[in-house]
């Protein structure tokens, strides 16, 4: 075994390969002694998680990356061991692999054996080890890979049913004393208003119940009864909490407004026995002093004035995905929180599709179909996998930073963000300034968004990016190694766990020999290249039309004068100002901030 001599270049050289495939999570198997058993156990935790990849011949410690002498022979071994066992059900439950997911490549002459594991869908999982679910299923978390509860595999397999959702459980020994009249009440009167000639606003309250999937009856079984969905949407809280039912159920909104010493919310909704705590009530409740927070400018539909934003929207989305997508099994509140700029939406469970599924819209996955019809009737939900694209859209219009989530495990729970600030703002702009100097705000345009999630949150990672930027993956994988590069970020971990930070201590004096870098050089085009490395000088080299706009397009961030820009590309501001700027105004990729 051998220490890499230069552990950047190794670093970037596997960087290289795994920003081709989508999955970024690495463990490091050492393999010249045979083919590692934990490797199945880590196939497991991937498919059942985000995804990874599995190296073989190169190896993890402290001090650094050793690769392993793994000879030709050896990997063509490895190779036909590998397909002999993903293909056997007595050593894992699914293969999920394709030819070109088993990659060999060298490095400096020696063989390094890459597996990208892609994650499973939801029909697939559980994946297993050997043939027995419950002693041999593992998830992942940033601490490796470990061994799942039985209540978790149990989750798992009720998800994958999709002809049976977790809400249609049949509850035995429930009657409408279990449900909360003024809810129902309530509900025909927010129905009607949605859609006032539905025929099923006529039918007694039994029959709507079995309309809405509050109560069913089993075709197989002869069973019958209120489900979970009717209790959870309309029933009386100490029903709900039954152990018959939801015994976890807590719907909870918490506002964080003030900056009080003892750490205690400034108001809060939750189940204090002052109302029925159901789904229905919450909803109530807690929407509409959601959307009471956000801006409503005056604007006219028609003739008609409009009150609601796209935000209102968005919130509103935001809302009932918290309710119709929660694993009401898990040991997890249904928490909404209003921090200061924030707000915050955590719901007990895992993410049916995974994270970049997610992001790009279109995948209508639902764990409570009832619930989801329950919502749909008030027109406050659709099946049309749409929900997320309102919610970017809401933001975006709103030019807020862009919503994104994370998961945690143990217990389970998604939490979507939802930051009411924008990207740039003045505190963020003086931060930025007093870490880096007043140049810090002419870089080019994706690396100063990067600066500013990193200033904001703390650190940004790769995967916060691709949905932030509108760049490739591997194009931000550049751009952040640039940026480390130049002392802008630095990098601690690696795989999905990178996370990159402003440096602690920072002089604006080391980063004015920087501004002539190629911040950005490797993002597809040479903004980067020429917006900074050409201050005060002419560039080096003939620019084309679209590049030099694209490179005032850089430049202006925020509101710049034109000798501003001219000095900042290096150009003539009579040049600009008689041959380039008229027609991007005229095609509205500028504007004027004096008109006249």
């Amino acid at each position: 075994m051998q220490k890499f001599r230069d552990q950047n270049k190794i670093r970037e050289f596997l960087n290289d390969i795994l920003t081709k495939k989508e999955s970024e999570d690495l463990e490091f198997k050492h393999a010249s002694g045979g083919f590692p058993g934990s490797f199945w156990d880590t196939y497991s935790a991937f498919a059942n998680t985000e995804g990874g990849t599995i190296i073989f011949g190169v190896e993890e410690k402290n001090d650094g990356l050793y690769l392993d002498v793994i000879p030709d022979e050896t990997i063509e071994k490895y190779q036909k061991e590998f397909w002999s066992n993903v293909n056997n059900k007595s050593t894992v439950s699914c293969n999920l692999l394709k030819n070109d997911d088993v990659e060999v490549v060298k490095y400096s002459g020696y063989n390094i054996m890459l597996f990208h594991i892609p994650c499973a869908s939801r029909e697939q999982k559980p994946v297993f080890r050997t043939t027995n679910p419950y002693n041999g299923t593992f998830k992942r978390n940033y601490e490796g890979d470990y061994k799942c509860t039985e209540k978790e595999i149990q989750r798992m397999f009720a998800d994958a049913n999709d002809s049976r959702p977790a809400d249609s459980r049949i509850l035995s020994n429930y009657s409408l004393d279990d449900i909360d009249k003024e809810s129902i009440q309530q509900y025909r009167q927010l129905f009607a208003t949605a859609r006032p000639n539905h025929p099923w606003l006529v039918m007694d309250d039994m029959t709507l119940l079995e309309k809405l999937g509050g109560y069913r009856k089993d075709r197989e079984t002869g069973e019958e009864g209120f489900t979970l969905a009717g209790l959870l949407m309309f029933g009386k809280y100490d029903s709900i909490t039954d152990n018959a039912c939801a015994p976890d159920f807590f719907p909870d909104y918490q506002e964080w407004l003030n900056n009080d010493p003892d750490g205690r919310w400034s108001a809060r909704i939750y189940p204090d026995g002052t109302w029925e705590a159901n789904l229905f009530q919450y909803y109530r409740r807690v929407l509409p002093r959601l959307q009471s927070f956000l801006p409503n400018p005056f604007r006219l539909e028609g003739n008609t004035r409009k009150e609601n934003t796209t935000a209102h929207v968005a919130v509103r989305e935001a809302f009932i995905n918290l309710c119709v997508h929660s694993d009401f099994s898990v040991n997890a509140n249904l928490i909404v929180k209003h921090v200061k700029n924030m707000f915050i939406f955590s719901n007990p469970g895992s993410m049916l599709i995974t994270k970049a599924q997610y992001y790009h819209g279109g995948q209508s996955v639902c764990r409570n179909k009832s619930l989801q019809k329950m919502f749909m009737m008030l027109g406050a939900a659709e099946k049309a996998g749409s929900g997320v694209d309102k919610i970017l859209k809401g933001w975006s219009d709103a030019n807020w930073r862009t919503p994104y989530v994370n998961t945690t495990c143990r217990p389970d729970v998604v939490n979507l963000y939802l930051p009411m600030l924008s990207l740039l703002d003045a505190n963020v702009k003086e931060g930025l300034v007093e870490s880096f100097g007043k140049s810090v705000l002419r870089i080019e345009h994706n690396c100063l968004q990067t600066l500013a999630l990193a200033y904001t949150e703390g650190y940004v990672t790769n995967e916060r990016l691709r949905y932030t930027l509108d760049i490739h993956k591997a194009d931000i994988y550049d751009l952040l190694k640039d940026m480390c590069g130049k002392g802008y970020l630095v990098a601690e971990g690696h795989g999905r766990g990178t996370k990159y930070h402003i440096p602690q201590a920072r002089k604006t004096s080391d980063v004015s020999d920087n501004l002539g870098s190629n911040l950005g050089s490797n993002l597809g085009s040479n903004l980067g290249s020429n917006l900074g490395s050409n201050l005060g000088s002419k560039p080096k080299r003939r620019l084309g039309r679209d590049e030099l706009r694209r490179i005032i397009l850089g430049a202006c961030d925020e509101w710049v004068s034109l000798e501003h820009i001219a000095t900042t590309i290096g150009r003539n501001p009579d040049y600009l100002l008689t041959s380039v700027i008229p027609s991007m105004l005229e095609e509205g990729l500028l504007e004027r901030m004096y008109p006249q």
